[in-house]
């Protein structure tokens, strides 16, 4: 049988051997064997416990208390049942019981009571508790734990493997645990049945030897208190080394070194703990009466081993000092290829701070500046589609005091300020707050930043309040949108076509490889996002692009077609209480942009004279201001054919703008209201 095989049964061969010695009586020389096997067996679980890292590394323990525990029962049986019939019960026993009675059969009881009082009282009790608290306190600490991981895995600091591997270490330390806590009731009554069986030796023994074989009281009396006293100690010893490991296992938190290397570690890491021990037993030698010797020894050592520590720490010192003087100044400690690819690689998106913002960043922070960062990217993960990459935080010695810069790609894309002890103040009317006057960087509001002892009056006065972390948050959400195209990256769109793949693989199979690469996808929903629709739907944007692209690759008819199947949500997006607010164009100025219309590399251009546009883009603007100082946020709509060369001249000279094409507003089901007509000025003049 291989070897495999072998470990395998052993363990069920095992139990049925322990069931056995509960009935079938034993040999003493196998009893004697038996007995040495479970001596041996003990003091290995109890070095296993020691030298474990982790209690889970140890996690079949509860079910080895079990087994341990029965058969040393077994044994037990068979060895009264020796005891009681034959008054010998092999060599073992014997051997133990002479060594402890020895010459005084009271001193032997007196210090087989005392062994049996400190496996009872002391070690399975202590162990019993902290298995009982240890498995509350991990319960309890569960759902905090997976929330953690969860986090994390949403943070992109763990991946989906990872993170399932967390939580299944999670549940598995509750269950073991768990299984401890029950685990050590094994173990005390262990002890209980220790105390029960050797009680029945000595006084069942007491009365067979009188009764039966015909022993006088003080022949009885010492031959089963020796037996007795062997007996007890052959069970006591493995209970209380199994007892010990229980309470080294459950007191045990997770550390890279083994309990010997840790316990050593961190008991001689205090030189001046030691230089004091050290004295204080020198001093007790120099009482009168005290015996010196032992106090003498134990003080030197102690003194000795402190002389050590600091000679090491002087030498660790020194060699910091040498390796800092090799170095060159801001140079990397080591500079191995890993770290120099580090170093090198550039992040899609970082947060720079300066040195008194780093408190942002800091567990424990009243500003939970990570953790709004991981529900940022689940909003934007929702609303755009996309699943923005990890953001970086790192402190900045080049920026100014309370100031901070957003990233993109290593290029810095916004920055502004936090200042310490202070909140925003948002408001018409803020001359009776003191502060300087600011702008808010997202929305362009007037403000300032008000000691944030006053934020209740600021907020009396009518003002919205605003803490330092959500203005770096709504900036960097800011941020994140307009640059949505630019964080989208080739290993995004693998994984979100993966994901669509689970739920919809004739889809992703139809269009990728064969009509469309990754790449062009990619081009193409890059595209989406640079002008804000969302690519959430992407079983509904794959499907148009398989039926535009066999017509054609042209970039920019692929997005149109892409639009126009998500007409209906890119609509309704815009729109406010089921009322889409457009801007349209006047029919003679639409037609002369149809008759301008020309291709280029970049996509279609409009070809139109620069007085004729600038007036255009005049109109449009003067149109938009009426609306928006209403309240109303319209979007202009116009022929599906100028769509995109309008947007692009719209977005290069005025600057951010929703245009929207007949088609992706007709059949959406919301009500259309034109508040303003975008009219050819220059031709009017004329």
């Amino acid at each position: 049988m291989k070897k495999a095989g072998l470990s395998k049964m052993a363990v069920p061969i095992g139990v049925v051997g322990v069931v056995l010695l509960l009935v079938v009586p034993l040999p003493a020389a196998m009893l004697d064997m038996l007995i040495v096997v479970n001596i041996a067996l003990s003091l290995v679980i109890l070095l296993t416990a020691m030298y474990v890292k982790r209690p889970l590394d140890f996690s079949v323990f509860p079910s080895i208390i079990l087994i341990a525990t029965l058969f040393r029962l077994g044994l037990n049986v068979a060895s009264t049942r020796l005891v009681l019939r034959d008054a010998y019960a092999g060599e073992v026993i014997h051997a133990f019981g002479s060594f402890v009675v020895g010459g005084s059969l009271v001193i032997g009881l007196v210090i087989f009571m005392i062994l049996v009082v400190i496996q009872f009282v002391v070690i399975t009790n202590g162990a019993g508790r902290v298995a009982e608290v240890g498995a509350r306190f991990t319960l309890d600490a569960m759902p905090g734990k997976q929330m953690a991981i969860d986090a994390d895995l949403n943070a992109g600091i763990l991946t989906e493997a990872e993170a399932r591997k967390r939580r299944a270490e999670v549940t598995a330390e509750a269950d073991f645990y768990g299984a401890m806590d029950g685990g050590s009731k094994f173990v005390k009554g262990d002890a209980i049945a220790g105390i029960v069986i050797t009680i029945i030796n000595l006084v069942g023994g007491f009365i067979i030897g009188m009764m039966q074989r015909g022993m006088s009281a003080g022949e009885a009396l010492e031959t089963y208190s020796l037996l007795t006293v062997g007996d007890g100690l052959v069970t006591q010893i493995p209970a209380l080394l199994l007892s010990v490991a229980t309470g080294i296992i459950c007191t045990r938190a997770s550390a890279e070194d083994d309990l010997g290397t840790a316990a050593s570690g961190q008991l001689l890491q205090s030189r001046t703990a030691l230089t004091i021990a050290g004295g204080a037993a020198i001093v007790f030698a120099l009482i009168p009466g005290m015996p010196k010797l032992p106090f003498l020894a134990v003080g030197i050592v102690m003194l000795i081993a402190s002389q050590r520590l600091k000679a090491n720490e002087a030498k660790a010192a020194l060699e910091a000092e040498q390796a800092a003087a090799t170095q060159l100044p801001g140079a990397p400690a080591k500079d191995t290829n890993e770290q120099l690819i580090e170093e090198m690689r550039v992040h899609a998106l970082e947060i720079h701070l300066s040195p008194d913002l780093v408190d942002l960043v800091r567990p424990g922070a009243s500003d939970d500046l990570l953790g709004r960062i991981r529900s940022l990217r689940r909003k934007i993960a929702l609303d755009l589609g996309i699943v923005v990459p990890p953001v970086r935080t790192r402190d900045s010695v080049e920026l100014a005091h309370a100031t901070y810069a957003v990233r993109v790609a290593g290029v810095e894309v916004a920055r502004g300020s936090l200042p310490p002890g202070r909140v925003l103040a948002l408001g018409d009317d803020l001359s009776s707050l003191p502060g300087e006057q600011v702008r808010e960087p997202v929305f362009g509001l007037d403000g300032k930043w008000v000691p944030a002892e006053l934020r209740f009056a600021a907020e009396m006065s009518g003002a919205t309040v605003v803490d330092r972390v959500s203005v770096l948050i709504t900036h960097l959400s800011n941020v994140v949108t307009q640059n949505a195209d630019r964080l989208l990256s080739r290993e995004d769109v693998r994984v979100l076509t993966e994901g669509v793949k689970q739920v919809n693989p004739s889809v992703v199979e139809e269009l990728i490889p064969g009509v469309m690469s990754l790449g062009e996808v990619q081009r193409v929903l890059q595209g989406l996002l640079a002008e804000g629709v969302a690519i959430r739907d992407l079983s509904r944007i794959y499907e148009a692009l398989t039926l535009r692209a066999k017509v054609s690759p042209d970039p920019e008819g692929l997005v149109e077609a892409a639009r126009r199947e998500l007409g209906p949500s890119i609509t309704a997006s815009h729109a406010r209480n089921n009322v889409l607010r457009v801007i349209t164009l006047d029919p003679v100025l639409e037609h002369s942009l149809l008759e301008g219309l020309r291709p280029g590399e970049g996509g279609t251009q409009l070809s139109i004279d620069v007085p004729r546009a600038e007036a255009m883009l005049v109109s449009y603007q003067q149109v938009r201001s009426q609306s928006e100082g209403r309240g109303e946020h319209p979007v202009l709509v116009c022929a599906p054919a100028i769509r995109p060369a309008l947007h692009r001249l719209i977005a290069g000279q005025v600057g951010p703008a929703t245009v929207l094409s007949y088609t992706e507003v007709t059949g959406s089901g919301i009500q259309i209201e034109t508040v303003g007509v975008v009219r050819d000025v220059a031709a009017v003049a004329a």
